[in-house]
């Protein structure tokens, strides 16, 4: 039973439950780099685990983030002693301190805030107002940082320091355009854009004219390349399945994201992968490959 390695930074839109139906269609390139144009939390790429790798994103605290569990700036003894003292105070004074801990992140950029606002805000959600400032509400939960929980975080954060002493990973803050652009025929591209519709405050908005233009670069570029997008709901359809990626080859699954406060708000949604080669393993709405069920896999949160 293969396990699903889990990032120390969480986001919304997260494929840590899609990562086996991915990894049945991608091709870990030999010769070329595996690029993310789109990082986010780098949940793909870690399970991938390229022995090359370009990943870059439009926010630049990801990116600050990660370069700093690569140059050691931040360690899981550092981590952890942060995480313990700002959970004690946190435990006493609450969404204050989230609050002075955010508004001092706005300020200064510390990537050990950044990772305490996103284990500590409302649903984990990465979300930026307009000056590029964190907006995200407090979750309401005080003794949030337990022991538990701050041992799990330091693990992740000692497993993808690990990998990142066997692989070759770069880290860079730029437009998913100048990252495209650069991939040749042997690279390999994912794409995790925000979804347009959903989550658009990422970092900055998502535009249907963002979404054109990531089309027309996947459209012209020589590497074969795997684009996560939303198909469906019970209430809507992505027009631009249809309208753009159509011409590609397209797989779905059922999958559920867990963002809505209420229960009964979070319904599934139909994720669809769409590609510039022939897909490994058909599936269907309810089926992941055949040779590759979700059940196989260990998700760890």
């Amino acid at each position: 039973m293969a396990r699903i390695l889990v990032p120390p930074i969480k986001c919304q839109g997260i494929k840590t439950k899609i990562v086996p139906l991915i990894m049945a269609n991608v091709s870990v390139p030999k010769n070329g780099v595996w690029i993310e144009p789109f990082m986010g939390s780098g949940v793909v790429g870690m399970n991938v685990r390229p022995p090359k790798a370009l990943f870059a994103d439009i926010n630049p605290h990801i990116i600050t983030f990660y370069n700093a569990i690569r140059d050691n700036t931040i360690t899981p003894e550092i981590a952890r002693a942060f995480l313990e003292q700002e959970g004690n105070i946190l435990r006493k004074k609450g969404e204050y301190h989230y609050y002075a801990v955010r508004e001092r992140f706005n300020k200064e950029g510390n990537p050990l805030d950044f990772l305490f606002l996103s284990r500590s805000c409302f649903n984990g959600m990465i979300r930026f107002n307009k000056k590029g400032g964190f907006n995200v509400p407090f979750c309401r939960k005080p003794e949030r940082f337990s022991k538990a929980y701050i041992t799990k975080i330091c693990n992740q954060i000692a497993c993808f320091s690990k990998m990142l002493r066997f692989h070759d990973w770069i880290f860079k803050n730029q437009d998913f355009e100048v990252t495209i652009g650069g991939a040749s025929k042997d690279d390999f591209i994912y794409c995790d854009p925000p979804y347009l519709g959903r989550h658009v405050d990422y970092f900055n908005s998502w535009q249907p004219t963002d979404e054109i233009r990531l089309f027309r670069c996947l459209s012209e570029t020589k590497a074969r390349f795997i684009l996560s997008t939303w198909h469906s709901n019970k209430y809507r359809k992505n027009e631009h399945v249809h309208s753009l990626w159509s011409r590609f080859y397209i797989v779905t699954t059922e999958h559920y994201y867990h963002i809505g406060a209420k229960e009964n708000n979070r319904n599934s949604m139909l994720e669809a992968l769409v590609m510039n080669f022939h897909p490994s393993y058909k599936t269907t709405t309810k089926n992941i490959a055949p040779q590759l069920s979700l059940f196989d896999y260990v998700v760890e949160s």
